[in-house]
């Protein structure tokens, strides 16, 4: 089976950063634990990041969400913690302007991989986004989120994330 996991925008900023909330370092062993797993089987490891520039506020995500976070080059558009010492050579990047990455879609379709998980930040915005587009890139395959290793400041909306996603029949675990 070719699978592939994809940790989504585990960065400073969304963990103790401007847009960082409560639980969300402690999602950091599990997530490293995760990548470990994939990467001793041999199998893919892709991260994305939420990447923006200095005009941020002008974008259409800037006028509905007001608060700067993630501009390249600064700390908290980094890796958080050890998840940061998980990239190697071999990592795919994937910087995204938005919530989803259709680099990352076309990516996906590419490789054909017949398993997709996902992890990371955040579970109702990012991580939604991104499982739907690899559904539709890959619309035979499996795609997985991992409720232990996602999360949001909005734990109700984290719930309805996972539902909504359970619906379009993506498989959650852990939950």
């Amino acid at each position: 089976m070719k699978q592939v996991l994809i940790v989504v925008d585990f960065q400073n900023d969304f963990v103790t950063g401007t847009l960082g909330f409560p639980g969300a370092t402690k999602l950091e062993g599990p997530i490293v634990e995760k990548i470990k797993q994939f990467k001793d089987a041999g199998d893919d490891v892709i991260f994305t990041l939420d990447t923006h520039q200095e005009d941020y506020r002008g974008t259409e995500e800037g006028r509905n969400l007001p608060i700067e976070h993630c501009i390249k080059g600064t700390p908290g558009w980094e890796l958080y913690g050890k998840v940061a010492d998980c990239v190697d050579a071999a990592s795919v990047i994937f910087e995204k302007p938005t919530f989803g990455s259709m680099s990352l879609a076309r990516h996906l379709a590419e490789k054909r991989y017949n398993r997709v998980e996902l992890i990371g930040l955040v579970s109702n915005i990012c991580v939604l986004a991104n499982a739907l587009l690899a559904k539709a890139a890959l619309p035979d395959a499996h795609v997985v989120v991992d409720a232990r290793c996602t999360a949001s400041g909005d734990a109700s909306l984290h719930e309805k994330a996972l539902d909504i996603l359970a619906g379009v029949h993506v498989e959650v675990i852990g939950r």
